[in-house]
């Protein structure tokens, strides 16, 4: 089990980039944290989620 933004989900061994698309996130408006540190986009695909992982997910709005 990962926490997700406080919620604990059955994603491990899942990529973060998996998850993102799982979750409908759109890629281009988030910023994940995972353990305390920050996750660059290029490595989304490489960064497999264990179980004990907390995750946290950012989306950006727009507006104005």
């Amino acid at each position: 089990m990962v926490k997700v933004n406080g919620t604990e989900i059955d994603v491990a061994g899942k990529t973060v980039a998996e998850y993102l698309a799982l979750a409908d996130y759109d890629l281009k408006r988030v910023a994940v944290e995972c353990n305390g540190n920050i996750i660059p986009k290029d490595l989304y695909q490489e960064t497999v989620l264990k179980n004990g992982d907390s995750l946290e997910v950012v989306s950006f709005v727009g507006g104005g």
